[in-house]
């Protein structure tokens, strides 16, 4: 669904794995943020490495960019065990699932990403995996049809979602841990940004990471991929290091403003302003006008348009509210009034 040339995109696009992979943490010591849910975490991982058994199945929830895939590599790498990665749409079959668990050594890491998109018929065989350490396998079907037990070596699964709200009940009532990660606050992406830079072993000024940070929409792998861009421009137009300078040409470079805006986001809200009066409008219409997927708009643009108070959803529609009026110094029409707005649950 990410526009691969979206710069502020949560979703990790283009050829970025290996250099994402590179800046990630690889201990909760190291690991920024999430205060609460690293120590909880570090309570479970510590009292099942010392009663030398798995730690509870685990569940992620939240954002993408936010860190849920790092979590389950520290997790293994605490624990001293392997860590098999894997996602929810991949495991179209049965027997996709079922030659991953029966490869697993005791207590390794499973990660499922994108666990909500599983197919039911694979899920299914997880409830027994998750509770029994066994997998119930049918071999044939009609009258021959019979059953095979395959005891499976006791391991953790952990799964990253997010869309917790598409997760069956029967699949998250087996998650013994259960966690939400919430945006990063800007002093902890200046801390993060801090640790790239060194990483990446280019300078960066303390005043150009407070402005990056207000940017970067409290994700830290919009934050690395912006300081990447940084680290170019600085090499190219500029002294090597990320000074003011470079940190202010790049974000105007790549078109994000104060708010963390790129130009779709601006072209999204001015569409509902200038063409439909402000709204209520359709998300089919917005995608209509501006060319673009409804389900892109729903899932990409929209939340965090939501999160900054700059769009509505209301049961008539999309609407831009008075904060979206005032970035672009307009004036609300006479008729906007926010108390006649029917918020959606």
């Amino acid at each position: 669904m990410s526009d691969p040339n979206r710069i502020i995109s949560p979703e990790i696009v283009g050829d970025e794995v290996s250099e994402d992979r590179n800046l990630r943490p690889n201990s909760l010591n190291e690991f920024t943020g999430q205060e609460q849910l690293k120590e909880s975490l570090s309570i479970s991982i510590e009292a099942a490495t010392q009663r030398g058994e798995p730690i509870d199945h685990c569940l992620f929830s939240g954002p993408p960019g936010l860190g849920k895939t790092t979590l389950a590599s520290i997790m293994a790498k605490e624990m001293g065990v392997q860590i098999h990665i894997t996602s929810g749409p991949v495991l179209e079959r049965p027997s996709d699932l079922a030659g991953i668990l029966t490869s697993l050594q005791e207590r390794d890491v499973l990660f499922i990403d994108e666990i909500h998109r599983l197919s039911r018929v694979v899920e299914e065989y997880l409830y027994s995996a998750m509770e029994d350490f066994r997998l119930d396998i049918m071999l044939d079907s009609g009258p021959g049809a019979r059953s095979v037990n395959l005891p499976l070596k006791p391991f953790t699964l952990v799964g990253a979602t997010t869309r917790a709200g598409m997760l069956t009940s029967p699949l998250r009532a087996r998650f013994g841990l259960q966690f939400r990660l919430e945006l990063y606050s800007q002093t902890e992406i200046v801390s993060i940004l801090k640790r790239s830079a060194h990483i990446l072993g280019v300078e960066l000024h303390p005043d150009s990471a407070t402005l990056l940070s207000a940017r970067c929409r409290g994700t830290p792998r919009i934050a690395n991929r912006v300081l990447r861009r940084c680290r170019d421009v600085a090499q190219v137009r500029g002294n090597g290091t990320i000074d003011m300078g470079a940190a202010e040409r790049t974000l105007s470079m790549l078109g994000i403003d104060e708010d963390g805006l790129d130009p779709m986001d601006r072209r999204i809200l001015m569409t509902i302003i200038d063409k439909f009066g402000g709204g209520p409008v359709g998300l089919g219409t917005i995608g209509a006008a501006l060319g673009e997927e409804v389900e892109t708009i729903e899932e990409v643009y929209e939340p965090y348009l939501i999160q900054q108070g700059l769009m509505s959803r209301t049961l008539r529609g999309r609407m831009a509210t008075r904060n979206a009026y005032r970035k672009f110094n307009l004036v609300p029409p006479r008729q906007f009034d926010l108390q006649a707005e029917l918020p959606l649950g």
